[in-house]
């Protein structure tokens, strides 16, 4: 069985929690998955580092949107990144463009190093790039360690010969990660054509509950669906990545 890193992305406790009873090696916590994820708030930060037992990785995303942040909004990045270090934080998920698109290179190196020694991942904006190349060097010159993408396509399966293309020009320069799309049935397809050993995804299913007549109901909220993980779907996830 092939070595694999996989990290659950998870917006919840119950996640954090399902992480760990599934074998996940690590999360990147965040909030409102339904906008692509936002900063959590730091009392889950506090309840996932104490309760998961599992390194937990902290989104910075001050706001929905685009990548292109304004001098507010980049200095709350900052204090949520020095808040969440006091937390028990092991490290963080950003990504910073200028208005072209291009990687912010100054802005994520001073994150880079406010964050040191802990590791920085520059998540998905980096698909957005106009050049992934470019975007590729301009990551690993600001100091990042890991770089979490779909190969510039929409899911990791359109992606998969992007990611392992930028795998190669990596040459161990930064980990690639794979994330974007990533499920139980398309996972051993993306870990045979990538051949990557880093892997995200958040195995949600939509909640439900047995009414008192004995039906299966999706729970809904004011906004729209509830979601959970179980750790079996964890455990499945890491089973079709191990055995590609």
């Amino acid at each position: 069985m092939r070595p694999i890193t996989f990290e659950l992305c998870a917006e919840t406790l119950q996640a954090c929690l399902a992480a760990r009873e599934g074998g996940a090696d690590r999360i990147e916590l965040c909030s409102a998955l339904s906008e692509d994820g936002l900063t959590p708030s730091h009392a889950l930060i506090h309840a996932a580092v104490q309760q998961s037992g599992l390194p937990v990785y902290v989104l910075l995303r001050p706001r929905a949107g685009d990548f292109f942040y304004t001098t507010e909004e980049f200095s709350l990045m900052r204090e949520d990144l020095l808040h969440a270090r006091e937390l028990g934080a092991r490290g963080f998920a950003l990504g910073l463009l200028y208005a072209n698109g291009m990687v912010d290179l100054e802005r994520t190196r001073e994150l880079v190093e406010l964050a040191a020694p802990l590791e920085v991942t520059f998540h998905r904006a980096f698909d957005l790039t106009p050049s992934l190349d470019a975007a590729l060097e301009d990551v690993i010159a600001a100091g990042c360690r890991r770089v979490l993408t779909s190969g510039g396509e929409p899911d990791v399966v359109a992606g998969a010969d992007h990611l392992a293309t930028l795998m190669e020009r990596a040459a161990g320069r930064i980990i690639v990660a794979a994330g974007g799309g990533l499920h139980v049935d398309n996972a051993g397809l993306v870990a045979r054509t990538t051949h990557l050993g880093h892997f995200h995804g958040s195995v949600r299913r939509r909640a439900e509950r047995v009414s008192a007549a004995g039906v299966s109901e999706v729970l809904q909220s004011t906004t729209g669906a509830q979601y959970t993980v179980d750790p079996s779907d964890v455990r499945a996830m890491i089973k079709a990545l191990r055995e590609a």
